[in-house]
């Protein structure tokens, strides 16, 4: 075990490394001079100069690429050009806003989209089965962006239950949390459902049976856990499709995490608040893969072998 979690610690350090590689590069390709967009049009061209000196960003494309590696290893990031802060302590500040949404979000994928799909999948072809075929179809044709306003409307601003934007207390987490976790519940209702019936057609399924066991600890016991390995598999590479729907969930919503930080950060051509940003979401997405290949060896005892 120890011998395989260390080889897929050694697979994910090229990965790492094309992250950060591509992190720097992409903001750097994109066109525009924040240093020009910070001071204005009427600059004078000494204070431009001064101020790219001060940055780094008068230097070399080679050498701004190793200075970047070298804050990265040592937690620096560098300064937001706008808000003159460093750019680490900001996203420290708003990455655990995402976090909570994020994880909040996939909760309530899980818990709506497992009972959902095992009873999906023991009541194959009756009315309850396509009722959930049908909500889960729906739930993957209706985008977040429209989602989100519409909840707003709804709980919001026409009953009153829940408030429509910020952070302040729990309640203000409901209603991103679900636009955010509808879509995944959908995709995982029909996978755990096509997953499951796999599972219970096979031969193990029928010696359990035979042998006595209840209904209920031949679904959930034995045949569940089974079936949750590809399941794991779409969790893994959907929560990075979680963290990239934060961005527009977050700006719905006034939700002070990453995502909103990022949009706030790409209108003010502010590279060095992008670059963190975007790195922040990009190593929570290798670091969930790796704990994904943890939980495969958790679940299925024939993967450890």
């Amino acid at each position: 075990m120890l011998r395989s979690l260390a080889s897929r610690l050694l697979y994910t350090l090229p990965v790492l490394w094309l992250v950060v590689s591509a992190v720097f590069l992409l903001i750097h390709l994109v066109p525009g001079d924040p240093v020009q967009q910070m001071l204005g049009e009427s600059a004078a061209p000494a204070d431009l100069a001064a101020m790219r000196h001060a940055y780094g960003l008068d230097l070399p494309l080679g050498q701004q690429y190793l200075r970047y590696w070298g804050g990265v290893l040592h937690g620096d990031l560098g300064r937001s050009l706008r808000l003159n802060q460093p750019v680490a302590q900001l996203v420290a500040v708003r990455y655990p806003y995402t976090l909570k949404l994020t994880l909040a979000a996939l909760l309530i994928a899980v818990l709506l989209a497992v009972p959902a799909g095992v009873h999906s999948a023991r009541r194959r072809n009756r009315w309850d089965d396509r009722l959930l075929s049908f909500v889960s179809l729906l739930g993957l044709s209706v985008p977040g962006f429209a989602l989100g306003p519409i909840l707003i409307l709804i709980f919001s601003i026409k009953i009153g239950w829940l408030p429509v934007s910020g952070s302040g207390t729990w309640l203000h987490l409901i209603l991103p949390a679900v636009t955010m976790g509808s879509a995944l519940a959908a995709i995982l209702t029909r996978m755990v459902r096509t997953s499951m019936l796999e599972e219970l057609s096979q031969d193990y399924i029928r010696t359990a049976r035979a042998k006595g066991l209840s209904e209920s600890a031949v679904v959930y016991r034995h045949a569940l856990r089974n079936a949750l390995i590809p399941v794991i598999t779409v969790l893994g590479l959907q929560f990075g499709a979680l963290l990239a729907g934060a961005v527009v969930t977050e700006t719905i919503f006034s939700w002070p995490g990453v995502g909103r930080l990022a949009i706030q950060a790409i209108a003010n051509r502010d590279y060095f608040l992008v670059q963190g940003c975007v790195l922040a979401i990009g190593l929570t997405y290798v670091l969930v893969n790796l704990l994904t290949d943890v939980l495969y060896a958790a679940i299925n005892p024939r993967i450890r072998t």
